[in-house]
């Protein structure tokens, strides 16, 4: 068993919040998990800069965006989780075919705005739910379309609080990959679409949002797409074929409807649906052959 955080009584000053012992929970999509030894909500970017270049080195530093695609175990998360809130949640249209958007916006806002500006090939960003520091981070992806695609550069604040502007091509994208430094945050990034009629950038928005309200358990308590597509496979054929679709363990849940989403009944613990996960992973591999690979961060201390 890991130990529990252990709470630090001086942190440098910060213009936004910081809250001690700050419930993840209610912030992310299972409502699952512990607190965080500290939650800091900066001001602004300088703000954050100054606070990690303060902090002591040796505390980790963790972005936490809407908490869609995220287990936080029971345990808690140690150090400081920084979450970006209205401050970094703007969008604006730079030209007629660029969007500055913060890292804390939602993938409906950088749709939505890209639409009313009147630029088409960002409405995938839609159906992921996420912000785009999460987007950036993990190079998400729906509907044959990736971060990569449409990215120009992102504005990051390293773990040491410098600031460092990186084009799409330093960021060594693959599959849900990218090489960006460990506890930097991601605090704006720059997409690039393609002038479009805005009632044709909605209507990708409506067919793009229907398919996903027949597919997937958007109104459940789930992480998202919860392992990513082997290479030349989808996961959730190879969950299904393993006979897990519907499989339980407490509360948790795989989906009935997608089996490449878990759930959260009502009160299952966070290491209730991890372990469902690696069941899932287990059945697979004796099934099937194939290995899955966690899509989903699972982050904190195990209780």
């Amino acid at each position: 068993m890991a130990s529990a955080p252990t709470f630090s009584a001086s942190l440098p000053e910060v213009a936004g919040r910081l809250t001690p012992r700050a419930p993840l929970a209610p912030l992310v999509w299972f409502k699952t998990g512990g607190a965080a030894e500290w939650l800091f909500e900066p001001r602004d970017a300088e703000d954050l800069a100054r606070f990690l270049a303060a902090l002591d080195p040796s505390v980790p530093v963790m972005p936490l965006g809407l908490g869609s695609n995220l287990i936080v175990r029971d345990g808690g998360v140690p150090g400081v989780v920084v979450r970006l809130g209205k401050p970094f949640a703007k969008v604006s249209a730079r030209d007629a075919t660029t969007l500055v958007c913060g890292g804390g916006a939602s993938g409906i806002l950088v749709s939505s705005s890209a639409r009313d500006a009147g630029i088409g090939g960002v409405e995938f960003l839609r159906s992921i739910p996420g912000t785009v520091g999460g987007f950036v981070r993990m190079n998400g992806g729906a509907y044959g379309r990736e971060t990569r695609d449409v990215l120009v550069e992102c504005e990051i604040v390293l773990r040491s609080g410098e600031r460092r502007v990186l084009s799409v091509g330093e960021l060594g994208y693959s599959y849900r990959h990218s090489n960006l430094p460990d506890g930097c945050v991601v605090v704006s990034a720059t997409f690039r679409g393609h002038p479009e009629e805005p009632a044709v950038v909605q209507a990708e928005m409506d067919r793009i949002a229907a398919e996903r309200e027949a597919s997937q358990p958007l109104r459940s308590r789930t992480g998202g797409s919860t392992f990513k597509n082997p290479e030349g496979h989808k996961a959730w054929a190879l969950i299904d074929a393993a006979g897990c679709r519907g499989l339980t363990r407490g509360d948790a849940q795989v989906s009935e409807k997608h089996c490449n989403f878990l759930l959260n009944l009502g009160a299952a613990s966070s290491a209730e649906i991890e372990a469902l996960g690696e069941e899932v992973r287990d059945r697979v591999k004796a099934q099937s052959g194939v290995e899955l690979t966690w899509e989903i961060q699972r982050v904190g201390v195990v209780a």
